[in-house]
């Protein structure tokens, strides 16, 4: 995996080169093995004319890698590890594509739009309800940003611990093992200890070499504004999903997770 480092736009220079001396190599492969034949070799070439002939300039904008997890809304006990590759657009709006791994084969499971406190304030109070807070996930330690030097990470983890963010998963790779199914579910945010599967975290950490323990210690002196009203809705018995004409459920039994792949986890209905 390439290692990458926050938007230069966030940190001063001195910090940008001590985030460097942080990256590491850790790999997590895709659940999922996609039916199909194997590549033919025209496809190949092809593939290997696009890499060195055409520009990607909006790929190349996705130099932020976090990690963390997500549960299906209305379904806090059904959860997911979730890796999002990020473009910063100014200091209030990120947008970030959403992997089931950090591997050439990752699947592809969603996105996530990022926005600040203020815009998010200013949005319709039915729209709000689409959007989870990021305080907890900052402050409880889990989500990170792989391969950067702690001092760098805690001094982003400050600036998304007032975001918010609405996010869509497009291909369950939890569930659906083969192909996208259904229709996007909306997914959120964990608010509080107890809600994420310790063995999902635990599996998390070791496999990509962070410690979301260190970190919530480190992390102590971040201290988020208090959530809008309206984020986190399913906290008040709103947990809004699109229909499914297909009668397609994504809450299926867990599967089992091997070490090297894309952690999951099963809680304890609320």
């Amino acid at each position: 995996m390439r290692c990458t480092t926050p938007h230069g736009r966030w940190l001063s220079m001195g910090m940008l080169l001590t985030a460097l001396t942080g990256c590491a190599m850790s790999n997590t492969e895709s659940p999922v093995q996609t039916p199909g034949k194997a590549k033919a070799s025209d496809t190949e070439l092809l593939e290997t004319g696009a890499q060195w002939l055409q520009d990607k300039p909006p790929i190349r904008a996705l130099n932020l890698y976090l990690d963390g997890f997500h549960f299906y809304n209305g379904h806090p006990d059904v959860q997911m590890e979730a890796h999002h590759y990020c473009s910063v657009l100014n200091e209030e709006v990120f947008q970030c594509v959403i992997y089931d791994g950090n591997s050439a084969d990752a699947k592809l499971m969603g996105v996530e739009y990022i926005i600040s406190k203020r815009l998010f304030a200013q949005l319709p109070a039915k729209e709000k309800a689409l959007w989870h807070s990021h305080a907890h996930e900052v402050t409880s330690g889990q989500l990170v940003a792989p391969g950067i030097a702690q001092i760098a990470e805690t001094r982003l983890m400050e600036k998304l611990a007032n975001t918010y963010g609405k996010t869509w998963h497009t291909w369950h790779t939890d569930q659906d093992k083969q192909l996208p199914l259904g229709v996007p579910q909306l997914m959120m945010g964990f608010t509080a200890d107890g809600q994420a599967d310790p063995q999902m975290v635990q599996q998390r950490d070791k496999r990509l070499g962070v410690d979301t323990a260190k970190n919530k210690t480190a992390r102590a002196a971040i201290k988020p504004a208090p959530i809008e009203q309206g984020a986190d809705a399913w906290q008040q018995g709103n947990a809004l999903q699109l229909p499914d004409p297909t009668g397609h459920t994504h809450l299926m039994p867990r599967p089992s997770t091997g070490s090297d792949e894309n952690a999951r986890g099963t809680q304890p209905k609320p």
